[in-house]
């Protein structure tokens, strides 16, 4: 795994490439159907092939089910013996366990027939279903966190449907300090990336911070549809989720005074980093001045003073409100795990800001809000937990932190997304066909909790972070 964006553009662009190969030869089948055959069954069979590419392979997997994730944890990872015995997993050996661990069960699966075209899972405990690729063929790694009880009293059963369970399964315990007696700092690179990967572990920390790195202007076509120009909309847009980073948070209990929105522009962090005293100005909104989207903020910070959209003064506000808050945690996207380039930025710039500081935080936990390899990870419906994403560097120690959220604190979640403005339009016709085929086809759920996709990814019994050395 790299930490460049450019790999999931290569992806992508690979993706594509082959679709329209493929695309192209079944354009040429369809007219050899046509003249050999009749002339109506091209049409037919090019509707079919539609559907079926809508039902079973418009997902975005740059990568075969067959793979098997390569994870490497730590030497000292605790590895108590397990065995599988009729479904129920069994410890070999003496085990304490609190309830606050993180618990990791490595195992094989294979998809059965129905499996490559239904969503396979293992059914556990408490309701939870954790789902896997079609198709799946090789080995996975299972969430057990939150399933200490069931598993010290040899409750603890794995139900395969359209998988079965293979070899012999491999429990990892991770055991790890109770964040949320700790002041902790998220650092969301837009406005809703907090609540989707941390609400529920901000909402239940003793001193949340929430800070806000852009004010997520750019992509306003939603509000160009009410009859605002490009830069209006642009700057409507930006001003909504600029009030969403400071209001929202409040719903979990955060002071507003905890709440910052530094209000620089979206995509433009890494032009920021390329060259850190010049002022890169939004691409949509035609503003090169930051303090339209800091009016909320509840002080002053260093770039008040010019507005300048610069590196250094973003390193300087990031400085200051470290000081300020003087967090024990800090929450900010993994460096490897989430490509997305606002997101690497916001890791470098916190890193970056954090070298010489007087004060240092003891812990950082990262989160991956889109992935490399798999756009829907988390695979599954609402309510379902997270299972460990794809991974296929063994050569990255990635050591997990999970945070069970209950049923009511993720109905709270769920809330916390509608608020956010840029989750809040209908999603595009065709992609509500897709889902209507897909639910029909592939038998996958829509959540109950709204249209956009990152209800079903986000709201969830887990929330999954990872640990990063920074010292």
């Amino acid at each position: 795994m790299s930490d460049s964006p450019s790999r999931k553009q290569a992806l992508l662009k690979r993706h594509r490439r082959n679709k329209r190969t493929a695309l192209l030869v079944g354009l040429l089948v369809l007219i050899g159907v046509g003249v050999a055959v009749a002339w109506w069954l091209p049409l037919l069979l090019a509707i079919l092939a539609w559907v079926a590419h809508e039902a079973w392979f418009a997902d975005h997997l740059f990568y075969s089910p067959g793979d098997d994730y390569q994870y490497a944890f730590a030497a000292e990872t605790e590895q108590p013996k397990v065995v599988l015995d009729n479904g129920r997993l069994l410890l070999e050996q003496a085990l304490e366990l609190s309830g606050d661990e993180t618990l990791i069960l490595a195992l094989r699966l294979k998809s059965g027939l129905l499996g490559r075209f239904i969503d396979p899972f293992i059914a556990l405990p408490q309701g939870d279903r954790q789902v896997f690729e079609r198709g799946v063929n090789g080995l996975r790694y299972l969430n057990l966190t939150g399933q200490a009880q069931a598993l010290l009293a040899g409750q603890l059963r794995l139900s395969g449907r359209f998988c079965r369970v293979q070899g012999t399964p491999v429990l990892s315990v991770f055991r790890q300090p109770d964040v949320r007696q700790q002041r902790v700092m998220v650092i969301a690179p837009h406005a809703d990336d907090a609540e989707l990967a941390a609400f529920g572990l901000y909402s239940q920390a003793a001193q949340p911070w929430i800070v806000t790195l852009t004010a997520g202007e750019i992509e306003a076509e939603h509000y160009q549809q009410m009859g605002l120009g490009k830069p209006e909309a642009a700057r409507l847009k930006g001003r909504l989720r600029a009030w969403d980073s400071i209001a929202v948070p409040r719903w979990a209990g955060v002071p507003q005074e905890n709440c910052v929105q530094l209000g620089y522009f979206c995509l433009q962090l890494a032009a920021m980093r390329a060259e850190p005293d010049r002022a890169v100005a939004s691409r949509e909104a035609e503003l090169s001045d930051i303090r339209v989207f800091r009016q909320f903020n509840p002080f002053p910070l260093p770039a008040d003073a010019d507005g300048r959209p610069t590196w250094n003064n973003l390193l300087a506000d990031l400085r200051a409100v470290l000081l300020m808050a003087r967090p024990d945690v800090i929450v900010l996207p993994h460096p490897v795990l989430d490509p997305h380039p606002d997101h690497v930025c916001a890791q470098h710039a916190v890193l970056q800001a954090l070298q010489g500081l007087e004060w240092q935080p003891t812990t950082l936990l990262g989160y991956a809000n889109h992935l490399h390899d798999n756009d829907r990870w988390p695979m599954g419906d609402s309510g379902n937990g997270i299972a460990l994403p794809p991974c296929f560097d063994s050569t990255i120690t990635l050591q997990p932190f999970c945070v069970p959220v209950s049923a009511e604190q993720q109905r709270d979640k769920a809330m916390s997304l509608g608020m956010m403005h840029d989750l809040q339009p209908r999603m595009p016709f065709k992609r509500r066909v897709r889902r209507a085929i897909q639910r029909l086809l592939a038998a996958r759920a829509i959540s109950p909790w709204g249209g956009n996709e990152f209800y079903r990814k986000a709201v969830r019994r887990h929330e999954l972070f990872w640990f990063i050395k920074h010292k």
